[in-house]
């Protein structure tokens, strides 16, 4: 079986890849990433040393390259013959899309379309793809089900991975184009994204800076360690919707959407308040430090919900499996991996 993971440097693919590499022996993995600047690059090029340390000869294959080269994906496609195409690369973050458009359309939009249209002209067994919690936007309703309507993006970021479901859907009623798309909920863990707030807060509290928590801190976010993300991608990849007829003689789409979130939602000061403990107790900071003086609680910011929470059902019931890290845990191994990695 031969794989195409995009993405393949960033958070989520390089953890997708390597647990491929351990569990799948006979599986080769396509590697794309375009190892843009959106952050240090000296991060991703540690996550791709991570991966050649432990592939076998002749399972692996790192491409550098953009999801919007067209003639490249379409290259790749015919050479390669994928069976399963795993789509995590994007733009990612809400705020970068607020001042950077450009980037979202570039990678989400029109990098998804050439994955869609790639799948066309060479079939697969199955898409996946990084769909994101974002999609839910100003909902009420908690917690978010995959069945509720999702037509109120608060961010560009959230807009092109609701499209990404929406092209994808058409994708697969016209051309009986397996595929699913997964909302994550809020990943963290080792060698994440500097983005986020878990890892921008230890940077800025280790330089003796004040760290911002919006909403005053009435944030409720359900986050999900990066282990239970991939286990997810990883059963999912293996079972693709069932192609099936509609009583019109045309084929009803085998499309699915899932989400993959913790369903735990955490405070985000009793959330801060457990990052800085498992700080001290790596070595990151010392254990006298005035965490207060370095606090600042500030209003919601332009792009933010409150509230994120993962109604899981669907997950449990069709793959048998659901999120369970506690967030203390997955905290711990974060600031082991800052330890060794930043000092």
């Amino acid at each position: 079986m031969k794989v195409l993971v995009t993405g393949a440097a960033g958070f989520i693919g390089s953890n997708l890849v390597l647990k491929l590499l351990r569990t799948e022996p006979d599986m080769q993995i396509v590697g794309l990433d375009n190892i843009n600047s959106y952050y240090d690059t000296s991060l991703k090029d540690w996550r791709l040393a991570e991966i050649a340390k432990v592939a076998p000869e002749g399972r692996w294959k790192f491409i550098k390259g953009d999801l919007a080269d067209r003639d490249l994906i379409d290259r790749l496609f015919a050479e390669e013959k994928f069976d399963i195409v795993v789509n995590l690369a994007a733009q990612a973050g809400v705020r970068y899309s607020i001042e950077n458009p450009n980037a979202y359309i570039q990678s989400n939009l029109i990098g998804f379309y050439n994955i869609l249209e790639a799948c066309r002209h060479n079939p697969v067994q199955h898409l996946v793809y990084a769909s994101s919690s974002s999609v839910y936007g100003t909902n009420k309703k908690v917690p978010y089900s995959t069945d509720d309507k999702v037509d109120n993006p608060v961010s560009l970021y959230a807009a092109t991975k609701k499209s990404n479901e929406l092209l994808a859907h058409a994708y697969s009623k016209l051309y009986n184009i397996p595929s699913t798309g997964l909302r994550f909920f809020t990943v963290y863990g080792p060698a994440g994204r500097p983005d986020m707030a878990y890892f921008g807060f230890t940077n800025k509290l280790r330089a003796g800076e004040t760290i911002k928590i919006f909403n005053y801190g009435n944030c409720l976010r359900d986050f999900t360690y990066v282990d239970d993300i991939v286990e997810g991608v990883q059963r999912i990849m293996h079972k693709a919707p069932e192609k099936a007829t509609g009583e019109d003689g045309l084929p009803l789409p085998p499309y699915a959407v899932y989400n993959i979130g913790n369903s735990n939602p955490e405070n985000l000061l009793d959330f801060v308040t457990i990052l800085q403990e498992e700080l001290v107790r790596a070595g990151v900071l010392p254990a006298d430090y005035d965490f207060e003086a370095h606090k600042e609680l500030v209003p919601m910011q332009l792009g933010d919900v409150p509230v994120t929470y993962a109604d899981t059902s669907a997950l449990e019931r069709d793959f048998g499996f659901k999120p369970h890290t506690p967030l203390r845990e997955g905290l711990r191994n974060f600031a082991q991996w800052y330890k060794e990695f930043y000092m």
